[in-house]
């Protein structure tokens, strides 16, 4: 019934951005989603990260035929396009072969299934269809920050990043001192941070096969609602990022034009008074908090059980995601803050959903929920006092980041099944 239930909310919600994005003259989640069974898709890696976690039910042989069909299906797409001498000047090249992959299995649930192997069938192909439809959805409400919200709040973050010590200007000097290689790596980790919740994930998701179940809580489910909830904070807190507001723009929208004033990342902000600021119509407002930082965290999380090369992995991508949002201007020091206790306080909503809500459940899930409350009033009410006061304001920022941090790895090991300990042998008498 969870499984239903959480299916027909995602589908009204797809269905309520498409409305919206149709005001607006843009093409929703469903529409773009239905022309890549023929167009170019925009991620080909990702619907094979989505196809790779449909085939989590499937056995071994059923693993390679799926992957054959869909690279064949690939290769004929490429053919085609190739024969009509069609440029694929957007997207990728490659993914149209997965998704029909993903949406044969549907077909397959439905009429040659039955009973549990239906419903596990049925799982699997939803799981990889979530994870592309949240790309989707992600982007429209992009769009929709962009269209509905005319100013943004760049110079209430830029004055209370001062409690920080600025850390997107530090960071992004040194990116530029570092070279184009070291850039180069950042990009593509930031790029692809949903290819490596999908590697995550598999790990988890290794014995669904076998065992004909799938665990009570994994990544994907947080990744998405990372997705799906943190536009919704865009809408209340509409920022753009200090190359944008700061700086020359970048993805090809905003501009010097735009900007407050060309400052990024070699001059720190002015000290003035902050007020709201007219921007562009084309750039996402996706600033407050950073939702890359937020699903950075969660694959560290998940990544902290797996063996010794995923947990490398999953501190690396972390790491380097931080370097990269702060390196290339996507975002203030304040942002990443929020993050952290965003993406934890809906880790612990989910967990404690999957276990059954208790009494520390809800204390950590409220207990982020007011911090992060807290940190976006204060961005937005105190940043003179924040950057006034910068030995005050920045390790109380820390503390309280650190705080819900700790409550969460405190209330989360409580969690963990014990194991029991086998009890001592008593020496036994020998016998005369």
């Amino acid at each position: 019934m969870l499984w239903v239930a959480a299916g027909v909310a995602l589908l009204v919600f797809l269905v309520a951005l498409e409305v919206a994005a149709r005001r607006y003259g843009l093409p929703g989640p469903i529409t773009s989603q239905a022309q890549e069974v023929i167009i170019a898709p925009k991620s080909g890696p990702l619907l094979y990260g989505g196809m790779a976690l449909m085939m989590v039910v499937l056995t071994w042989r059923e693993r390679f035929i799926a992957a054959g069909v869909a690279i064949g299906i690939d290769i004929v797409f490429f053919l085609v396009r190739w024969a009509l001498d069609l440029k694929v000047t957007e997207g990728h090249p490659f993914g149209n072969g997965a998704l029909w992959v993903i949406l044969g299995y549907a077909v397959i649930a439905v009429t040659r299934r039955t009973g549990r192997e239906r419903v596990l069938l049925l799982k699997g192909v939803g799981l990889g269809l979530v994870l592309v439809a949240g790309r989707k959805a992600g982007d429209t409400w992009l769009l929709i920050t962009a269209k509905t919200r005319p100013v943004v709040l760049d110079q209430y973050l830029a004055i209370a990043d001062h409690a920080l010590g600025n850390p997107s200007w530090l960071v992004g000097r040194v990116v530029a001192a570092a070279g184009p290689v070291p850039a180069h790596v950042l990009d593509y980790v930031y790029i692809q941070l949903p290819v490596a919740a999908v590697i995550v994930a598999l790990y988890q998701l290794r014995n669904v096969a076998v065992e004909r179940r799938f665990p009570g809580h994994h990544l994907v489910p947080t990744f998405l609602a990372i997705g799906l909830l943190g536009p919704a904070i865009y809408m209340i807190f509409p920022v753009v990022g200090p190359v944008f507001a700061y700086g020359t723009g970048a993805f090809g929208t905003g501009g010097e034009h735009w900007a407050i004033a060309n400052l990024w990342p070699h001059t720190l902000p002015p000290f003035n008074p902050p007020h709201p600021v007219s921007y562009d119509d084309a750039t996402p407002r996706n600033c407050m908090p950073s939702l890359h930082t937020a699903w950075a965290t969660a694959i560290f999380i998940h990544s902290r059980k797996g063996p010794r090369i995923l947990r490398f992995a999953g501190a690396f991508w972390l790491i380097a995601t931080l370097s990269a949002t702060l390196g290339f201007g996507y975002h203030y020091g304040v942002d990443l803050i929020a993050g952290v206790v965003f993406a934890l306080t809906i880790e612990a909503a989910l967990r404690s959903l999957a276990r059954g809500w208790g009494r520390s459940g809800i204390q950590l899930v409220a207990y982020g929920t007011t911090v992060f409350t807290a940190l976006l009033v204060s961005y937005r009410y105190l940043p003179m006092e924040m950057a006034r006061h910068p030995w005050v304001f920045g390790p109380l920022l820390l503390l309280a980041m650190a705080s819900v941090i700790y409550g969460y790895m405190r209330t989360t090991s409580l969690w963990e099944p014990k194991v029991a300990q086998a009890p001592a042998l008593e020496p036994q008498p020998e016998l005369a």
